[in-house]
């Protein structure tokens, strides 16, 4: 074969190097995913081991804690006795075998206590960002579509007033109105009184009185997801908005934008098809990171509405100095992080070819 035949083929064609980009840039994506995991277990061993106050004392009581025998042996049960850095790389063997300690405020295995305070964080969350984005685009298009105009002025306003305003405060002020005065959404917590769990599958009730049929008890788990999944949508809403906003407006003074209104095409088809296509990468960008805010986020929220989640496990153990469960929960969230980032950064590069090109 001449060198000129060799220089027209493509890159198939010449051994394959060039041929799967996506799959090459999917596996540097999740290798330096896995290496930046590493890395927060280290942060976060540090800074819990950082955290003033003695977690002895605050697990056994100040007369325990004043008894050395006591002391030496629940030291030694937890490990407490070793060097810092022999305590890292046990707590790292650990992990290989997914064991996260065994909290000491309720003495069992951390988690055991994560997987399930995890899915009653994600049945808000993932409630919260799905209805966070189908109102922020709309109106931030809207908005943008609209720009210098009464209705622009007015989405603006009210997404301000939406980043503005407290999740606790206004969660109190839902809570009060909702419940106490209108008496059309239900108290705290996941479920009614009179209803009974479903059979965990998933975890989240919603999901799993589906999946064994108790429409009932969909129902009552929808109505108890009502206020915590407004409170958190309100405040999303308003950060999407916004920055749609921005982002559909630098796509409105592209050329190939006004190409398209020029060639006569609907103005649906041009903001559907060309912009909200060409600002899908910062639109993606903010909702990955607001989707990640809502998982780790939800302390005072869940607070308010007696939701045991994430945040609420994250309150008990830090005020009870529980080093394990501090842990289990710094690692959880920050993995958490990690992978919406990395799902992220995959669909950047299915959405714009020039991302895995240039990577």
């Amino acid at each position: 074969m001449s060198r000129s035949d060799t220089a027209v083929r493509s890159p198939r064609q010449r051994g394959g190097r060039a041929a799967h980009p996506f799959l090459r840039y999917a596996l540097r994506r999740v290798i330096t995913s896995l290496l930046l995991v590493v890395g927060v277990t280290l942060v976060t061993f540090i800074l819990t081991n950082l955290v003033p106050g003695d977690p002895v004392a605050a697990a056994l009581g100040q007369r325990a804690a004043e008894d050395p025998a006591i002391v030496a042996q629940f030291r030694a049960q937890y490990g407490l006795d070793q060097p810092l850095v022999v305590q890292y790389f046990t707590y790292l063997g650990n992990l290989l075998h997914g064991d996260l300690g065994v909290s000491t405020t309720t003495h069992n295995p951390v988690a055991s206590d994560l997987a399930k305070a995890l899915p009653a964080t994600l049945e808000i969350a993932i409630g919260a960002i799905v209805l966070s984005v189908i109102i922020g685009v709309v109106l931030g298009t809207i908005a943008a579509h609209r720009r210098g105009k009464a209705s622009d002025h007015v989405l603006r306003v009210v997404s301000l007033a939406g980043l503005s305003v407290p999740t606790f405060w206004l969660a109190l002020v839902l809570y009060y109105v909702f419940y106490f005065q209108l008496h059309i959404a239900p108290g705290s917590g996941r479920l009614s009184s009179d209803y009974t769990t479903p059979p965990t599958v998933t975890g989240m009730y919603t999901v799993d009185a589906l999946l064994v049929g108790q429409l009932d008890t969909f129902l009552d788990a929808m109505a108890h997801l009502f206020l915590p999944v407004l409170v958190l949508t309100l405040y999303t809403v308003g950060l999407l908005t916004r920055f749609v906003r921005t982002a559909v407006l630098e796509v409105l003074d592209q050329d190939y934008v006004r190409a398209a209104r020029a060639k006569g095409l609907p103005g649906r088809t041009v903001i559907w098809s060309y912009v909200l296509r060409g600002a899908s990468i910062p639109i993606l960008t903010v909702v990955g990171l607001a989707f990640g805010s809502l998982l780790s986020g939800t302390v005072l929220v869940e607070a308010i509405f007696a939701w045991p989640g994430i945040g609420s496990y994250a309150y008990q153990a830090a005020s009870h100095l529980d080093l394990p469960g501090v842990m289990g929960v710094g690692l959880l969230i920050g993995v958490m992080y990690l992978l919406v980032n990395l799902v992220v950064d995959l669909l950047y590069g299915v959405l714009d070819p020039r991302v895995r090109l240039a990577s």
